[in-house]
């Protein structure tokens, strides 16, 4: 057995789901694979952390929000030429039809090669009409009126703080550009900076507005739950970027004793997370919280199994600071 092979394994053992005879195959490969057993003894820590607290159900805006993110990605891909969908769907139709008469595949060929040109013409005069229009929306004066909805926003271009001040413009695109200017305590301003948290095309975006969240919640500025906060929890499980990843970490950090959703996002970037200095700095941010049953776990389990030695060093000695975690 193969690690690749032993990963899945692992996980269907660990909810029940793996016939005796590949669990007695999946414990031999991993008396030999430490790499393995330390995998599955992480994988265990986080279900036994995640079994101690009730299943949320998501926000009823996340599935119309991916459906929206998916239609803005498949729209950014370049459209092929027409000869290449003609050339495609002729393939397509051959590859289909093998064993039909010759005349039969050459009507199919006809009709697909009519059909395309057809849907091409009708695609160029909705292209010109579309033009048509962005033209005359460019022609009149924009107006930084807040957005309605997220869906109505393509994207955030820029964020900029006026210094020592509460002031901020964020720059966002609709059909045309747009600004908007206000204080941080706008809900608008902070509406949109909440957009730029989730900005998959630009990294520097994306630090800019977690990095003034994460200040504001540090100054206990209407950082509540359902928003900048949870906001600052998914930079902090799913950015690609480090340092917006880290900045998710400050701004959480006031919350982690109040707030059990906080504990359990801190937890995960403990275990999971890429770069040790954020795994280091999850470590000192749950000192409030070091004596949790479920802290302790997850604890206990690093300081034996992580392959990171100063992180192990670490949660050994957080351990041996509270007397009842031994």
């Amino acid at each position: 057995m193969n690690c690749e092979l032993a990963h899945e394994r692992i996980v269907a053992a660990a909810y029940g789901e793996l016939p005796d005879e590949q669990i007695h195959e999946l414990e031999r490969h991993m008396t030999g694979c430490p790499d393995c057993e330390t995998e599955r003894e992480q994988l265990l820590a986080l279900k036994i952390l995640s079994d101690a607290y009730p299943v949320v159900e998501p926000d009823a805006n996340l599935i119309a929000r991916s459906r929206i993110r998916l239609e803005e990605a498949l729209d950014a891909l370049p459209p092929r030429r027409w000869y290449e969908r003609l050339g495609q769907r002729v393939i397509n139709n051959f590859a289909n039809l093998q064993a039909a008469p010759v005349a039969a595949c050459l009507l199919l060929v006809v009709g697909a090669g009519v059909g395309t040109l057809g849907g091409y013409r009708f695609a160029q005069s909705r292209a010109s009409r579309s033009v048509y229009s962005t033209v005359s929306a460019e022609t009149s004066a924009p107006q930084a009126v807040p957005p309605s909805a997220p869906a109505e926003i393509a994207n955030i271009s820029s964020i900029v703080r006026q210094p020592n001040s509460e002031m901020v413009e964020v720059r966002y695109n609709q059909v045309v550009p747009q600004r908007m200017s206000g204080s941080l305590d706008d809900p608008a301003i902070r509406q949109l900076l909440m957009l730029a948290s989730e900005n998959s095309t630009s990294a520097g975006v994306r630090d800019d507005s977690v990095g003034l969240m994460a200040a504001e919640c540090r100054l206990g500025h209407g950082c509540k739950g359902a928003g900048i906060r949870d906001a600052l929890m998914v930079a902090l499980r799913y950015d690609k970027n480090a340092g917006v990843r880290q900045k998710a970490l400050q701004g959480l950090e006031p919350y982690v004793s109040e707030d059990v959703r906080v504990r359990d996002a801190v937890l995960e970037a403990l275990l999971n997370d890429s770069d040790p200095r954020i795994r280091t700095a999850a470590i000192n941010i749950l000192e409030p919280v070091e004596a949790d049953t479920s802290v302790r776990q997850v604890l206990y389990s690093v300081s034996n199994s992580d392959r990171n030695p100063h992180i192990r060093t670490v949660s050994r000695q957080v351990l041996n600071r509270v007397p009842e975690i031994q």
